[in-house]
């Protein structure tokens, strides 16, 4: 095969994600049958399940070890030879008729895909290098759903119409069939030398810790992990609510046609979504995929549907599930760099599988306390939800769709004249690009540090340089009144990481002063480190129409004079906002921001639809020249220069 073939990967994958399930099903199938009392059976299903979950919670540490002993491609391949004897002792489990020797195997097949799991998901880096992570994932997630459920569905038939030889063979034909193909993985690894605890505790929290470094990343993460939360309570609820007299009445094929019939919607999903995600940025879409498949959650639940009527529905909600899930899996991959992956993948196994633990929890309570159709309610309810607490912890993603809530109410049209490619987002030319034809949010620009001063005709023209702005990261300076101000704007302020400016108006002490002038060197100090700064010389919103008055403050003056090495000042001057309901026109002070937000929400839903979009320019310039020449005079001639730019029609 080829280097860079992710076939031979996908194979490995599939074959060892199906003898997982097959095994799994087949013990549960069988141990019930073994066992006469029906609390018995309870506690043994419940303890096959968790055998197969359980070492991927404690483990992961050591399997995250292993790749920095070990090259990944041996790894895979020395799993793939353990899983042979614990067919062994499947094998003597069914034929002794010993219940715990077959869910001792089932511990031991969970150990051994837990010990490979981050080896086998780093290795898709390692082959088809950074510019296919997002198919090289599609295909990985794709058919490991396949694998989970083709197991399933293999499992039951094998458990009513096969003999216990052909159940045998077939336990020892995907081990063998798995370890043929792991020898035919061909790639150039990237060396692990990181050794760290395998307490998994420990490692966890070092973990998380380790995680918060990357912006967004837990919540990347943790919303992931949700999806694996409810994939686990969807499966769970449909074997029971298919075959149930008050569901769907199925028999144990129908049953597993409809889980198949899942399957497929989520492997089409993921790997048509690996392929718009390489040309879209399709994070963006989460608050669009997640909704979606809360609304087709509610229709399952709420409609009276046929069992092909639901298994319609199910097959959109699948399909939708692959868009919603792939770019998280991507996403991990592309923010977190070289050895550091392995890490992050064991972090990220752990935590999903408590997420799965719990789903087995959850899902049994609300079962018995409202029925076997009750499971879909709340996965419509936690649809709705995780993806708009993601939104507002992503920074790009709240950008992204930023700017699109904002394009339905302000026609903005830019005029970059940097010469700085990709700073907003513009496609060569200067011709518009919207956020869904943009491929990520990698900043092409991200080794030119950036210090962006806009003027400020109104209070929504922060948002509106923020998501022009959206691929490149900017860390704004903002009032301290809007870090203790309602719910969302904090959380957003955070999200962007900004910097709070203190009111001098409260602060008329020399403290207030030495805190104002310390904000110059906190914007020095992020440039110098490669950061992007922006923050409004200003420092209020204009008093009068497109008239800048920046009077006697000094921060602009300052920085401008003493720029680290390597930045670029980058000028904004917006037009057009003047008389919005965000601006001072006819008021004496600024606008109220919460009463304000709670209008604009209003008119965007039931007066913007039905009138034209404002109109804004945004003339965007490379003025570091001049701001350092201008910086050589004094203070008052530095900002009556800067408000001659900043007030040219």
């Amino acid at each position: 095969m080829k280097n860079n073939s992710f076939l031979p990967l996908y194979v490995t994958n599939f074959f060892g994600t199906l003898n997982d399930n097959f095994l799994k099903m087949l013990a549960s199938f069988t141990v019930t049958d073994w066992l006469p009392d029906e609390r018995v059976k309870s506690i043994a299903m419940g303890v096959t399940a968790g055998a197969l979950v359980l070492p991927y919670i404690l483990c992961s540490p050591l399997a995250d070890r292993l790749t920095a002993v070990w090259p990944k491609r041996r790894i895979v391949r020395y799993a793939k030879w353990a899983e042979l004897p614990i067919m062994a002792v499947a094998i003597a489990g069914f034929a002794l008729h010993s219940p715990w020797l077959v869910i001792g195997a089932v511990l031991l097949m969970g150990l051994q895909s837990s010990l490979y799991s981050p080896a086998k998901y780093a290795l898709v880096r390692d082959i088809g290098g950074e510019g296919r992570i997002s198919t090289g994932m599609g295909g990985m997630e794709g058919v490991s759903f396949l694998g989970v459920l083709m197991g399933t569905v293999a499992a039951s038939v094998a458990s009513d119409r096969l003999g216990p030889a052909a159940r045998y063979a077939c336990l020892v034909a995907f081990a063998a069939l798995g370890l043929a193909a792991s020898y035919t993985v061909r790639a150039k690894e990237e060396l692990n030398r990181a050794l760290h605890a395998v307490n998994p505790i420990r490692y966890i929290a070092r973990a998380y810790r380790m995680s918060g470094r990357y912006d967004g990343l837990n919540a990347v993460i943790f919303t992931l992990s949700v999806f694996w939360w409810g994939a686990a309570m969807l499966q769970m609820g449909l074997i029971v609510y298919g075959k149930s007299k008050v569901g769907l009445n199925l028999s144990d094929t129908g049953t597993g046609v409809l889980l198949c019939g899942a399957a497929v919607g989520i492997v089409t999903g993921q790997v048509i979504a690996g392929f718009v995600d390489k040309r879209r940025f399709l994070l963006g879409a989460t608050l669009l995929t997640g909704w979606i498949a809360a609304a087709l959650f509610v229709v399952l639940y709420f409609a009276p549907l046929s069992p092909v009527g639901f298994g319609v529905v199910l097959g959109l909600l699948a399909f939708d599930l692959g868009f919603f899930k792939l770019p998280f899996d991507a996403e991990i991959q592309k923010v977190v760099k070289g050895p550091k992956l392995n890490t992050m993948l064991a972090y990220f196994n752990q935590v999903s599988f408590l997420f799965m633990l719990a789903a087995s929890g959850c899902y049994a309570l609300v079962s018995w306390a409202f029925g076997p159709k009750a499971f879909l309610l709340l996965l419509a309810i936690a649809f709705l939800v995780a993806p708009f607490m993601f939104v507002f912890c992503y920074r790009s993603v709240l950008l992204c769709v930023g700017r699109w809530v904002f394009a339905r109410r302000y026609r903005v049209e830019v005029e970059d004249k940097t010469g700085l490619t990709g700073l907003t987002g513009l496609r060569a030319g200067g011709a518009p690009q919207t956020p869904e034809n943009l491929v990520n949010h990698v900043n092409p620009v991200k080794k030119t540090p950036l210090l962006v001063l806009p003027n400020h005709p109104a209070m929504v023209d922060p948002m509106l340089v923020g998501v022009t702005f959206w691929k490149t990261p900017l860390k704004p300076l903002s009032d301290e009144l809007f870090f203790h101000t309602g719910i969302v704007a904090p959380r957003v302020l955070k999200t962007l990481g900004a910097v709070a400016v203190p009111d001098l108006r409260k602060h008329r002490t020399a403290k207030g002063a030495t805190i104002a002038r310390g904000l110059g060197d906190i914007v020095k100090s992020t440039l110098e480190d490669g950061g992007n700064v922006i923050f409004y010389p200003s420092g209020h919103i204009q008093t009068e129409s497109e008239h800048e008055d920046i009077g006697t403050r000094q921060l602009a003056y300052n920085m401008c004079g003493d720029l680290p090495a390597g930045v670029r000042v980058i000028g904004v001057r917006t037009r057009g906002l003047w008389g919005s309901i965000w601006s001072r026109k006819g008021r004496k002070t600024s606008p109220s921001f919460v009463p304000t937000f709670i209008k604009s929400v209003f008119l965007w839903f039931f007066w913007s639809p039905f009138v034209p979009r404002r109109r804004v320019t945004m003339h965007i310039e490379d003025m570091t020249d001049r701001v350092k020449e201008w910086s050589r005079g004094t203070r008052l001639d530095f900002n009556r220069k800067l408000e001659e730019w900043y007030n040219d029609k």
